[in-house]
């Protein structure tokens, strides 16, 4: 059930000022959609390899499940959380390509110091800064190819764009078990510059240097002119507490709470499917390792070859099939994201009951296909409802539910795994705990949210909207 970025994310609109503006040459833009893909496969892909260390850190650093899991996904927010929603906001200030390049640096940066980490402390610390350094990646991304394309091309460009997220996250099950595998071939404390870290340490030195690339590439893109002004918040004489409220939010959540028997059952439903979705990814390793005795590179060269077939039908067949409902039905959007999370559900359960590593692995990816599928439609279900005015913030609270509450899945399949299973060889129970307890629940949400949509589209409709 995870949201891929698209187009429905990052609305497109032009200022009167801007009608006459000469839109720049689209060589232009086609490089600068490059330098966005190549970040966002070292994004992905940083974050798939790290995931793969899960089991040579925790026996490495002699921590328990519920520690793992706080290291793969809450500590990623923590930052997040305090520092990243503001530190989006210099997209709107400064150049958006030096704000995308120092981010995609820096999280490079950080990953390369977790190689060089010589406790499970200074590890923890490197990861608190991923998600700060990443928060600005996708408002800027999608501010910069919006004026640099014309309108007609945007669909276009948002498709391309999937593929930095689907070779990142393909890719890096693939490389990331073939490196992980020949770090295993040496022995199990190297020395680097004089420091002795574990041979895997290795794997995060290289994966974080090709963020460095990535950022200097930024410099030779050609920053597009603002077709429209920088929004104001608040009137120009509002008090510093109203400012600071409202950049915070504050207006985007009234108007989610003035509709919130429409938008409530949403937002439930992604952030209990996000725990799950979201957090069973960082335990595919510990359970393939656990479960049937895969290592990282058999698993890793199955799996990827496996999601990069999924995930592209996933996209395809989820805006085939809303298109199609679209014809029959008015909640359309929420209806059909309600028959994904249906088969998502099923798929998710069997998993860790899979007799074979085979059987697991292609109900992962069968799972992550409906995950994809049903991107376009929830995406398009809240742009279609969200006030024009707020639009941007109701999809960005909308989008961090998803990725709060994803982070958090890590934690919570770790914490069952530890405290409630209580053997943490068989974390295919906690799993399993999880899969039961939140899927079913966050799909009962999504179906209890059809009939507030479908009125809901019906009185903008009446209004002409």
């Amino acid at each position: 059930m995870a949201i891929a970025p698209t187009a429905g994310d990052s609305p497109i609109t032009t200022s009167d000022a801007a009608a006459g503006q000469p839109w720049p040459p689209e060589s232009r833009g086609w490089f600068a959609l490059f330098a966005v893909v190549f970040a966002t496969f070292i994004t992905f892909f940083d974050q798939t390899v790290f995931a793969m260390l899960a089991e040579k850190m925790k026996g490495s650093f002699q921590i328990s499940d519920s520690t793992l899991g706080f290291l793969l996904g809450p500590v990623t927010v923590i930052a997040y959380v305090i520092v990243g929603i503001p530190l989006a906001r210099l997209v709107d200030i400064f150049p958006r390509k030096y704000v995308l390049g120092a981010s995609i640096a820096v999280l490079g940066t950080i990953m390369a110091l977790g190689g060089l980490a010589q406790s499970f402390r200074q590890l923890l610390g490197t990861r608190l800064f991923v998600g700060a350094a990443s928060s600005a990646n996708g408002p800027g991304s999608y501010a910069l190819l919006v004026d640099a394309f014309r309108p007609l091309r945007i669909p276009l460009v948002f498709a391309l764009l999937q593929l930095g997220y689907i070779g990142g996250s393909s890719f890096g099950n693939i490389i990331g078990g073939q490196m992980i595998a020949w770090t295993s071939t040496m022995p199990e404390t190297v020395s680097f510059l004089g420091l002795p870290i574990f041979n895997w340490q290795l794997v995060l030195l290289m994966v974080g240097a090709p963020g460095l690339l990535a950022g200097l590439i930024y410099m030779f893109v050609k920053e597009p002119p603002r077709r429209s002004p920088v929004a104001q918040l608040t009137a120009p004489d509002a008090t510093l507490a109203r400012k600071f409220a409202a950049f915070m939010g504050w207006d985007a959540l009234k108007a989610i709470w003035a509709r919130k028997r429409v938008f409530l059952p949403l937002f439930a439903a992604l952030a209990l499917s996000a725990v799950e979705s979201q957090g069973l990814p960082a335990w595919r390793i510990p359970f393939m390792a656990r479960t049937y005795g895969w290592n990282e590179a058999e698993t890793g060269a199955l799996l990827g070859s496996l999601l990069l077939v999924s995930m592209l039908a996933g996209i395809a067949a989820g805006g085939f099939f809303v298109t199609w409902m679209g014809k029959r039905y008015k909640d359309a959007n929420i209806r059909a994201t309600a028959i994904i999370f249906a088969c998502t559900t099923v798929t998710t359960i069997l998993t860790p009951l899979a007799p074979s590593g085979e059987i697991a692995l292609s109900l992962m990816a069968l799972g992550v296909f409906f995950g994809l599928a049903g991107a376009p439609a929830q995406n398009a279900a809240i742009q279609r409802i969200a006030p024009n005015e707020m639009r941007g913030q109701v999809s960005a609270f909308y989008l961090f539910m998803f990725t709060f509450f994803g982070a958090l899945g890590s934690f919570v399949i770790g914490w069952v795994s530890t405290y409630v299973v209580g053997d943490e060889s068989q974390v295919w129970k906690a799993i399993l705990i999880t899969a039961i307890v939140f899927l079913p629940t966050a799909t009962f949400f999504m179906w209890r949210g059809i009939r507030p949509y479908r009125e809901e589209v019906e009185r903008l409709e009446a209004l002409g909207l």
